[in-house]
């Protein structure tokens, strides 16, 4: 039996099963096998990875498509929420857009890299939660999500023909949004070419009570070009990237994104080796320009903040078949991001008279290498151990304030902080090691038992470290959590290190599938922060705010998941059956066992699901507990409990689809856990102190997409 090879996904068939490099989080209870046309295809071979889905041209952000495998995320922008596995979110979880390896280049991580891909692109997405294999990535201690678009498709003539398309619009009412999607390719036996593309455009969304959830507004649009050439033994791909967002509100930050211009490129080649053998080479490049300010009556200003990035990266990898029953995983990649961050001064204010530089000229690099052995003990055992180096270099050039004068008598703290920064040696040398150990055990042919033992590593980013400002301003401009505190970096941050035990059973019987999980991750240096200030910008005690440093400190997380489907009928009207799901998630420091910030509460589903031919709908129930575990340091908010019930039906009709939704069917209103407060509504009216940002109302959702 071959084993894994995590790189090469798409142009050869694959079998998903289960497997232990996802026991950190609850498996997909239906997953599906995927294939392609290639003439590669002749490798059959299992494709070991946590849940994945194959995208029904589901529209919008990508969040909409793996919140289903489990996924939660930490509301900012419209398609710009961050991730969150295992209690950890941002930068922890290395997310992976067609192999590349994109930076968030943004103080608030506003372009964060899922939001360079929308929904209706993807065609496979990966979630490996904790105990992921050192070839899956590193740089991570949370876990990997990788998402695919580049997936080309071959015909079966000798000339270039009409292959495959599809145009797909969508509208929801809650927030007034269009929503746009298509896809075509025309290809022959060896040559494919595709261009995929995606529109968006939402109003403010308004909360169960009928009011405006104000600055959540935005429009974005991306586009990708495909070009691939194959034969017996290789194939070649080239993919360009454009997107373009001219606004995104954000609605627990203190600014918003006024312009977010990127492109990418990537090149890919995948060579079948003898004796079943594999090589793939990407090289991949994304820039990006991006602006913040204020667009937009909901949330007002006057302040200009530019932000240039650029990464550049490449992976080599081989697959080596080491007999029947084992196989070797290697690799060596390098990856090196460059940041520019500068806020234009503001002529007749006190944002004067020069540019303030934030980041200057910095830079991250990686260079890393792993070996990963699979081996199938016997037909119930199966092994796989990985190791995995990486070394990473961070620097920055000087920065400046806006004045090096006294602000209105009083002393300028930023003037004197750039002064210090500039005096220190800046470059930072951090060596990784993770480690991995997975093991699966079959116990009869419907149920198996999971372990995975992990130590993982992540370095700081360029912002945890270089982020220097001292003034209200200047701190409060930096941070990706949503609390409305102030963030100041710290040079001498230690990278994190995590240590993950985890466990998992499954059973998959003739009318029921039963997964349950289970994880504990101790991480060592884990970047959290300390309150070095306050501030408040009213009169009144619930104004004030926290500016906090990063610093370093042990932390623990742990959790539990059990997903459970049963068909109780199956007749003349259909098939039915019930789903039911329970997440709970704890996150707390070693010292005084203080919560972590953006814990999610418990969390429970039940859905009632039917399907008749190609009619398929579904009504579920959510209820999520009160939030009373918060973040002393960061001011978070407590949540009340709620629930919610949602309503879907679809129906294929030859080669068209389409779909009603009734989202929040009770229109009830409900405060989001992991959304932040509102920045914008306290800007508005500081009066109603920082209050947890709404979810949304009752929304009528109707979609429909034509394949041709």
């Amino acid at each position: 039996m071959a084993a894994n090879s995590a790189y090469l996904s798409h142009p050869f068939k694959t079998s998903v099963i289960s497997s232990s490099l996802a026991i950190a989080m609850g498996l997909s209870l239906a997953p599906q096998a995927m294939a392609d046309d290639s003439e590669l295809a002749n490798i059959e071979r299992l494709e070991v990875h946590g849940q994945q889905t194959e995208n029904r041209n589901t529209l919008g952000s990508a969040e909409n498509l793996l919140k289903g495998q489990g996924v939660d995320f930490s509301e900012a922008g419209g398609v710009s929420a961050l991730p969150i596995l295992n209690g950890m979110m941002g930068d922890r979880i290395k997310v992976l857009v067609d192999g590349a390896d994109i930076t968030a280049s943004c103080a608030n991580q506003m372009n964060p890299p899922l939001s360079y891909i929308s929904a209706n692109q993807i065609t496979t997405a990966e979630v490996i939660a904790g105990v992921s294999p050192v070839s899956a990535g590193g740089d991570n201690i949370a876990g990997v999500i990788k998402v695919s678009s580049l997936n080309p498709k071959f015909g079966e003539s000798d000339s270039i023909k009409w292959n495959s398309g599809d145009i797909s619009t969508g509208y929801r009412s809650v927030s007034d949004t269009l929503l746009l999607g298509t896809n075509a390719t025309v290809a022959s036996k060896n040559i494919s070419l595709s261009y995929q593309g995606a529109y968006e455009d939402a109003n403010s969304y308004k909360d169960g009570n009928g009011d405006k959830v104000i600055d959540t507004l935005y429009r974005a649009q991306n586009h990708a070009l495909t070009a691939a050439w194959r034969d017996e033994t290789q194939q070649v791909a080239i993919k360009l990237t454009h997107q373009n967002i001219p606004f995104q509100g954000f609605a627990n930050q203190y600014m918003d994104m006024t312009d977010n211009k990127s492109y990418g490129a990537l090149a890919r080649y995948q060579l079948k080796l003898d004796d079943d053998g594999e090589f793939s080479a990407q090289f991949n490049w994304h820039g990006v320009k991006h602006e913040m300010g204020f667009f937009t009556p909901e949330k007002t200003g006057k302040m200009p903040m530019n932000t240039e990035g650029d990464d550049y990266s490449y992976q080599l990898h081989w697959r080596l078949p080491m007999g029947d029953d084992s196989t070797l995983l290697i690799g060596q990649e390098f990856y090196s991001y460059q940041l520019d961050d500068v806020w234009p001064a503001v002529p007749g204010t006190m944002m004067a008279p020069n540019d303030y530089i934030n980041i200057n000229d910095g830079e991250r690099r990686r260079a890393a290498v792993y070996g990963e052995w699979q081996q199938d003990l016997s037909p119930s055992w199966w092994l796989s151990a990985g190791v995995r180096f990486e070394y990473v270099t961070t620097n920055t050039g000087e920065v400046q304030a806006y004045s090096d004068m006294p602000m209105m008598g009083m002393p300028n703290m930023d003037a004197a902080a750039a002064q210090a920064f500039n005096e220190l040696d800046r470059e930072r040398n951090d060596d990784l090691i993770d480690a991995t150990l997975l093991a699966r055990y079959q116990l009869s042919a419907n149920q198996q038992l999971e372990f995975g033992l992990a130590r993982k590593n992540r370095a700081p980013n360029l912002y945890e470290r270089y982020s220097w400002g001292r003034g209200t301003m200047a701190t409060t401009m930096i941070g990706w959590y949503g609390d409305g505190n102030g963030y100041v970096g710290n040079p001498d941050l230690k990278p994190e290190t995590a240590h993950t035990l985890s466990a998992a059973y499954k059973y998959n019987g003739d009318s029921w599938q039963v997964s349950t999980t289970a994880w504990y991750t101790a991480v060592t240096d884990y970047i959290d922060a300390e309150v070095i200030g306050s501030f408040n910008r009213t009169s009144s005690a619930d104004g004030k705010r926290n500016i906090l440093q990063f610093t370093n400190l042990d932390a623990n997380l742990y959790g539990a998941r059990f997903n459970a489907l049963y068909q109780f009928a199956e007749t003349s009207t259909g098939k039915w059956q019930v789903l039911g799901k329970v997440n709970v998630t704890r996150g707390e420091r070693d010292e005084g066992n203080e919560p972590l910030y953006q814990i999610k509460p418990l969390q429970t589903e039940l859905a009632l699901q039917h399907q008749l031919g190609n009619w398929e709908n579904s009504l579920s129930w959510q209820w999520v507990a009160t939030k009373d575990r918060v973040d002393e340091r960061r001011l978070e908010n407590e949540t009340d409990s709620y629930s919610l019930l949602n309503l879907n039906s679809s129906m294929k009709w030859q080669d068209l689809t389409v779909t009603f939704a009734v989202n929040n069917l009770f229109d009830s209103y409900y405060e989001l856990p992991l959304g932040g407060v509102s920045v914008a509504e306290f800007k508005a009216d500081n009066t109603n102190s920082f209050n947890q940002i709404a979810g949304a109302g009752r929304s009528f959702e109707l979609s429909a997409s034509y394949a041709f």
